[in-house]
Parts: C-alpha cells; structure tokens; sequence
C-alpha cells in the first residue's frame, strides 16, 4: 500500500509537534478529558476508570496511559512517510489491535478521539493552525486507526482475557 501522506503534510505535523512536544504531558491529558467530555460512555472502555470512584481527572492511571497514546499517536504521524507506513513505538500494531478489540472499541470511539485530537491540536499551536494542518494530522491519524483496525481481532496468545 503506498502512504498518500506528502511532503508538505509531512512538515506539517513534524513542525506543530515540535512546538508541543514540551507540554505533551498536559496535552495528552486535556485530549483524554475532550473525549470524555464528547463521549462520557467512553469511560467504561478504561478498567482503570471503570473500577474506581475517583473523578476522572484525578484517575492516577489517566495521565501516563493519556501520555502515551498521545506520544504513539504523534510519533505515527511524524514518521509516517519516512516509514512508508504506520510504525508504533513500544508495542505492537497487533497487540494495540487485539486490546481495542477486548476493549470493545468501536468507530464511534476512534471519530470522537479524532475530533478530540484536532481539537487538541488546534488549541496547542495556535496561530500555526490552518485547514492544510488539520488535513495533514487528521490523515495520519486515519492510517494509524486502518493499521490499528487490521489488527483488531482477538488475540491468538491468549484464549481467555
């Protein structure tokens, strides 16, 4: 499959990125609390949120699995074309395929996070913000969801979840 993402989409995303990279903490958080805020039933999807009390923004486990959906999903994009394709970084397209699968992870669940990071997005770079960005990151994010998609199956390792 050949990636359609182009040069220019490429700059893009590596230039916006390197603007929020430093605050990748607290933009990760306030993408996960956008799409909650869009899809609260979306909650239900996290264990972690699912069995506990705590409001939501004070989940201890909130922040470093926002943090790290956040960084695979702007990695993907900034790598896209060099690679040629989706590539994640400490794990699996298989694996994340198979977790949103026994996750139950449906096409609603990857537009409302779409929105939520464009959102996200548009707010951390401000001025730079334009139609083409958005094009270019919303692009890559559709790729990295078919990649994530084509895995999502149950995982043969393991029979029982």
């Amino acid at each position: 499959m050949s990636c359609s993402f182009t040069e220019e989409q490429e700059a893009l995303v590596v230039k916006s990125w390197s603007v929020m990279k430093k605050n990748a903490a607290d933009l990760a958080l306030k993408f996960f609390l956008k799409i909650f805020e869009i899809a609260p039933s979306a909650q239900k999807l996290f264990p972690f949120l699912r069995d506990s009390d705590l409001p939501v923004e004070k989940n201890p486990k909130l922040k470093p699995h926002a943090m790290a959906v956040f960084l695979m999903t702007c990695e993907s994009a900034v790598q896209l074309r060099k690679s040629g394709k989706v590539t994640v970084r400490e794990s699996s397209l298989k694996k994340l395929g198979a977790t949103h699968f026994k996750y139950g992870v449906v096409d609603e669940h990857f537009e409302v996070t779409k929105f939520a990071l464009l959102e996200t997005i548009k707010e951390a770079v401000g001025e730079m913000w334009s139609a083409e960005m958005k094009g270019a990151w919303g692009e890559a994010y559709d790729q990295l969801v078919a990649a994530i998609k084509t895995e999502m199956k149950p995982s043969s390792s393991s029979s029982s979840s």
